[in-house]
Formats: C-alpha cells, structure tokens, sequence
C-alpha cells in the first residue's frame, strides 16, 4: 500500500465518527448520538498540497457480531483458516441485511487496511464487545485500539486490561480534547503497527508539523493587520455649514463614537473570521462579549480641512501650498480646467485663505466642496487597549488551534480559564514600542506589520500549551 488506510470500527455510539473528524481535519463527517447514522463505509484523506498523506474510513458499528463469529468459528478448523473464514463470510452474506453491517466494516479491513478499534471509555467493560475484538483479531491485520472518553466516568484502567489481550498498541484518546501534540503522537503509533507504515506516517507528521507552524505564521500576520487598523483607524465626519454648533449636542457625539466602536467590533470580527479559516475551522459559533473601550476620550479637535488638509498645515503651506492644492483640482479634471485650479488654490493661500474659510466652503470644484469642517474620532490614544486587543486575539488563536473538528459546540472565548498574560515584562516592551509608533502615525513603516507579525508568532511558541 503506498498510502496508510486506517478502518474505524468498533461498537455503534463510541465516537469512531469523531475520531475520524479530528485526524482528517474534515467537519463534513456526520457525529451523531443516534445509532447507525453511519450505514456505509466513508473514504476521509487527509490531504496537504494535494497529496494524500494518509485515509481513514468511517464504518458502521457492529451489529450482531456474535452470530458472525458463532458462524465463522463453525466454519474454521484452525488458526491457520481464520482470515480466510472472515473473508468467506463477507463474500456469503453480502446481501444479507442481518450482516450488512459487518460485511461493510469488514471489507477495507480484508483489503489491507489497519484497525483503529474504538471503545468508550467512560463505559464499563462488557462480554458484547469480546465478539467484535474476536472477529477483528481473526481478519490477522494489524491493529490499534482507542479509548475515547465520552463520559465523565472514567473506566479506561479496566478497558486496558481487556484491549490490551487483543491490540498490540492501546491509546487513551479524546476525540473531542486532542490538541495537536496528541494527534502527532497517535499517527506515530500507527508507524508501529505496521512496518512499511513508518516512513510514510513520518513524512505525514512532518508536514503536519510544517502546516502547524505556516498557519500560525498566517494567523499572527492576520492579527498584526487588525491591531495597526484598530490603532490608526480614525471616523471622519464631514459637518455642513452651520452644523459645527450641533457637535456639542451629545446625539451628534454618540453617534460618531458608536460609529467608530463598530469599526473596531468589526476589524476583530473579520479578524477571527480569517484565523478560523487558516484552521479550516471556518463559520464557528463564538461566545464572546464585544471588545471595550478603556475610555471615550477619543474625538479629535473639530478641524477646518482644504483637500484634507488641518488648519495649521493650511496656514504653514501659505500661498504655495494654496497654489498646490489648485493644483490638484487642475489633475483630478484632466487638464479641463484650464488652470483654473492654481487660481483658487493661489487665493485660498495662508492667512488670507483661513480668513476666508467659510466662502471656501461654499464654492465647489467637479462637484465636491473645497473646504469646510469636519470632526473625527480616533486613533486610539488609551495605551492599554491595544494589549487587551492582543490578548483577546492570542487568546481566540490558541483556542482555535486547539480546537479539533469533531467538536460542534461554540467557540466559548469568554469561559473559565479565558485570559493571557505575557511571559515577561521585556517582550511587554517589545510590543509598547511598536504601538507607540503606531500612535505617532507610523503605521505606514514597510516593516511595521512584518515586525509585530513576528513578535506575536513568538507568543504563539513560548506559551506553555504551544506544543510542536
């Protein structure tokens, strides 16, 4: 076989759909608590860059597997006959509903695929299941059992002793808690099962353990964006004349402010919206209050702009910077304006042109106003909002890449344990001087971003759960 194929068998209800979801990284498969939602074999590669590194195959639960071994055992003299029995007794019951079951979980299995045998562990132990791991040991292929923890009651001492009569290798496994080192390590334990496995399973690891760290290159990149949108942004309002007095008025502030708080409820929503992908863990359900402001002393002075220019950069340009700004409308108008531009700009120069500010404002060049007033809220001056931000983004990243996709609940980003804190007092440093350049408006810098981007991939590696 070039590439490893694991068959999921075990007893209906146990979690085999839920251990394939969390080794194939596929949320398509169906998890249910109703038996026999699974009634045919389903083929799940895990692929990266278009090679297929491994399959699993979701199968039914066994149903009557004591008829089917009181059958074989009557039609097998020896040890030497039992993987032919099995195969005889798929062949004669194909069509047979009592067995379709086991026909279908049996077949990849006799086709040369390896055994990931799954018990509950929060069960106890019981004779049924001595009829299963029987008829497995029967087919002679190599095997594995796992114990999945579905419950809180834990039996798994009990369920050892008992798998560990039949399967060479037994794991305790919980689909729905595995993070990435024990994933790892189970696809290394079925290297052992099989010899001509180990290399291709190691290759498998390896490019899992190179998918892990791109993507969390991916999502600290991701997250930089949003903390230098979410410091830099500023809303813009642009007042009509005779508008200025009304800004006062605490409607007119409260709605600019609310304006600007969803601009940010946004960025980070976008945000967690792109490191969920990045983990193929897209359209989750997050539980998470709404980021807040640590104060509302957020609006900027009223400005009087010119081609977006504030008062004091009109008056220090003077007549040149008029002549200047004319000349922009001369460029926007393609050469139709017959210089027409540099002509207003010229009078709309230094202070003869504040003087006049308000006539300014009133004239309008390809219809758009030259001048007027406009009041705007931002950027964020609060020196600790942005390493709350932080800390509720590096908080979401570690749950997602945590999270295996056999859970279907919501993502609770606010439940118990819900909090960062940075190792050390230097690395708080390192990211103070990156934000204060980011509150000086250097936010253009080239290497800004590639630099926080870097910094908060390496929070990523030096929290105590970063794993491989």
């Amino acid at each position: 076989m070039s590439t490893p194929e694991f068959a999921i068998v075990g007893h209906p209800n146990k979690g085999k759909s839920s251990i394939v979801s969390t080794l194939s990284e596929d949320k398509s498969v169906a998890i249910s608590m109703v038996p026999g939602t699974t009634v045919d074999n389903r083929r799940y590669p895990m692929t990266v860059d278009g090679e297929v590194l491994y399959e699993l195959i979701d199968t039914p639960g066994f149903q009557r597997a004591r008829a089917a071994l009181e059958w074989m055992q009557g039609h097998a003299s020896s040890a030497v006959e039992r993987p032919a029995t099995v195969q005889r007794f798929v062949d004669e019951h194909r069509g047979d509903p009592r067995f379709s079951a086991e026909c279908h979980l049996l077949a990849p299995i006799l086709a040369g695929a390896g055994i990931l045998y799954v018990v509950d562990g929060s069960r106890p132990f019981g004779e049924d299941y001595e009829a299963e791991m029987e008829i497995l040991r029967w087919t002679g292929q190599p095997s594995l059992a796992l114990i999945n923890m579905i419950g809180d009651s834990d039996y798994s001492a009990e369920w050892s002793r008992a798998l560990g009569q039949y399967f060479r290798i037994v794991r305790v496994f919980d689909a729905l808690q595995a993070d990435f080192d024990k994933r790892i390590q189970l696809l290394l334990a079925f290297g052992e099962i099989r010899e001509e496995w180990r290399a291709p399973l190691a290759k498998a690891v390896q490019f899992l353990t190179d998918e892990q760290q791109r993507r969390r290159s991916l999502a600290a990149r991701v997250i930089a964006e949003m903390l230098v949108h979410m410091i830099t942004h500023q809303a813009r309002r642009r007042l009509a004349t005779g508008e200025a007095e009304a800004l006062a008025e605490t409607q007119t502030r409260d709605k600019l402010l609310d304006s600007y708080k969803q601009d940010l409820a946004t960025m980070e929503r976008h945000c967690r919206d792109e490191v969920e992908q990045i983990y193929n863990h897209g359209q989750l359900q997050r539980q998470e209050a709404q980021v807040q402001l640590l104060d509302e002393d957020l609006f900027s002075r009223q400005t009087w702009v010119l081609f977006g220019l504030t008062r004091r950069q009109l008056i220090a340009t003077g007549a040149l910077g008029g002549a200047a700004a004319g000349g922009i409308i001369d460029l926007a108008a393609h050469g139709t304006s017959l210089l027409l531009g540099s002509g207003l700009g010229a009078l709309a120069g230094g202070v003869s042109a504040w003087l006049t500010a308000d006539r300014i404002a009133n004239i309008e060049v390809l219809g758009h106003p030259l001048g007027g007033q406009e009041v705007s809220v931002g950027p964020m001056r609060n020196i600790n909002f942005p390493y709350v931000a932080l800390g509720r983004a590096l908080l979401h990243q570690r749950l997602v890449e945590q999270r295996t996709h056999a859970n279907r609940g919501p993502l609770d980003i606010d439940g118990p344990g819900a909090a960062w804190q940075f190792s050390d007092s230097a690395t708080r440093r390192q990211f103070e001087k990156l934000f204060a350049k980011l509150r000086k408006g250097e936010s253009l810098q080239a290497d800004l971003v590639d630099t926080l981007a870097t910094l908060i991939e390496k929070q990523f590696s030096s929290r105590p759960d970063a794993g491989a």
